[in-house]
Formats: structure tokens, sequence, C-alpha cells
């Protein structure tokens, strides 16, 4: 169980994650990460074959792209990720916060987010990194690592 804010929170991409449930607490069967979005916030694209990812979108929006479609997922939406690698990615493009509940199943992509994310107190917004040819390198580096793929920003046009 886990108080309002308990867990720990991470900066990934500017975006803020509070790992509500990981791996280590569900054997691996699933995690659950909240997740608030700033306006221009979001990752790029990228795939997972081996895992299902879904949001719920609890306030905002989000722009969903895949490979299939483009999706505007507005407060009450739900977004399922199949397994098999389909390249996807979501962007707030709105002036306002988005706030979505993520999880996957099974675990594991809440270990690259602590990984590759900041440690930060609750509610905290870091600026992005800069994405430098290193830095991309070594964001793709980790990815492979926990079983993503990383795609260039402007893979789904």
């Amino acid at each position: 169980m886990l108080n309002a804010d308990d867990g720990p929170n991470v900066s990934v991409v500017g975006d803020t994650y509070r790992i509500l449930a990981s791996g280590k607490q569900t054997g691996g069967a699933f995690a659950t990460i909240d997740m608030l979005v700033p306006p221009g916030g979001g990752p790029g694209p990228h795939s997972h074959p081996d895992f299902q990812e879904t949001f719920y979108v609890i306030e905002g929006e989000i722009e969903v792209k895949s490979e299939v479609s483009t999706y505007i997922a507005k407060k009450g939406a739900y977004v399922v990720i199949p397994k098999g690698g389909i390249v996807h990615c979501f962007k707030n493009k709105t002036d306002t916060l988005a706030h979505l509940l993520c999880t996957v199943v099974p675990a594991g992509l809440e270990e690259m987010f602590i990984t590759i994310g900041t440690p930060i107190d609750a509610g905290v917004f870091l600026p992005p990194p800069a994405m430098d040819p290193e830095s991309i390198g070594k964001l793709i580096k980790i990815a492979e690592q926990y079983g993503q793929k990383v795609f260039p920003p402007d893979f789904l046009g």
C-alpha cells in the first residue's frame, strides 16, 4: 500500500513519473506508473515487443501516435499498446498538464525509468535533458537492455 506521496519519483525526458507498483512488489507480473506530462512532454517513438502497455488519462489529454493511427486521448480515455512491438509515442500538445496512469504487463519498464531518470521530489519538473549524439547513444543502449527499441523523433511523421 502507498500513501498519496509514497513511491519513487523520477524525471524522464522532462516528465515526472512516480512508481506506484514495481515488478519487485508484484513478482514481475506488472508495474504501475503515475505519469505527469507537462505541455510539450512525452516520449519519442519507441517499441517494446515483449510487454503490453496501457494508459488511463486521469486529467488533460495526449496525442498518441502509432504505425496504425493517431488518437487524441482525453480525460477518461483508455489506450492499449499491445504486445508485438508496434512503434508508438505520445505527446502533450496542450498548454495544461496531462496526468496518466500507465500499467505494463509484465513489469520492467519501471526499472528502465529508474535507470535513465533523475530522482526528484513529488511535483517537481526538470527540463528535458539535452539530446546530443552521446546522450542519444546512451539512451538507446539502456532502452535495449530493457527490451525497447528507440526510433528517430520524426519516425511517425
